[in-house]
């Protein structure tokens, strides 16, 4: 993987779910997809979906208000979209901000599914500003100022829904990538090194090292 990180078939991921108290019972509510050309998201390739979780859904902090109970009832469950799931996201080149839980929790329900390599916009920022306190995904949109790009790729969403937060992700890499030494020049080896994810297949799944 000695090309330039931006040559790379690179695809954003973001999952929104009902959260990690729920352990093994976790559902996914929300996925999206935003594929990336030369570093860049190619709305033409997006794709999002809410997933009917087959229960009803307390309201929690994490999970968007936008995602009523209406709304989630009238969606397709996950077996519906599996496949749209798969043709999207099996085998690619993973980024995301803290990518690692959603792939986890992707895996639960889908263990079938596996990524070329995982990489992690969260453990990239925190590789350049190691004394950061914070780092969420809408403090660094903010901070990088590419929060009108966001709005105009994600119109109508929000940060905690897929579509807003995969949008953000795939804004936030080339911003960071910016910052490195090797800039543009930047290779996927180098980034992977650096940002990527170790996946260690356990006990007849995939486990990710931090």
């Amino acid at each position: 993987m000695d090309q330039l990180w931006t040559a790379a078939p690179l695809v954003a991921l973001d999952l929104e779910g009902t959260g990690g108290q729920d352990r093994d019972r976790e559902k996914i509510l929300e996925i999206a997809v935003v594929p990336l050309a030369a570093g860049r998201p190619e709305i033409g390739g997006v794709w999002e979906t809410t997933v009917n979780p087959g229960r009803s859904i307390a309201p929690r902090p994490w999970i968007s208000p936008d995602l009523t109970g209406t709304i989630l009832l009238t969606a397709p469950p996950l077996e519906d979209v599996t496949d749209d799931i798969t043709t999207r996201v099996h085998k690619q080149i993973l980024i995301g901000h803290n990518i690692g839980v959603d792939w986890r929790l992707l895996q639960r329900h889908l263990p079938d599914l596996e990524a070329v390599a995982l990489i992690d916009t969260a453990r990239l920022y925190k590789h350049l500003r190691p004394a950061a306190e914070r780092w969420s995904l809408s403090r660094l949109i903010t901070q990088y100022g590419l929060s009108d790009q966001v709005r105009a790729l994600a119109p109508k969403r929000t940060p905690h829904r897929a579509l807003w937060d995969a949008v953000a992700a795939a804004l936030l890499l080339p911003a960071l990538v910016q910052d490195l030494p090797g800039g543009a020049a930047t290779t996927l080896a180098e980034l992977e090194r650096i940002a990527g994810l170790r996946q260690q297949p356990a006990a007849g799944q995939t486990t990710l090292e931090f």
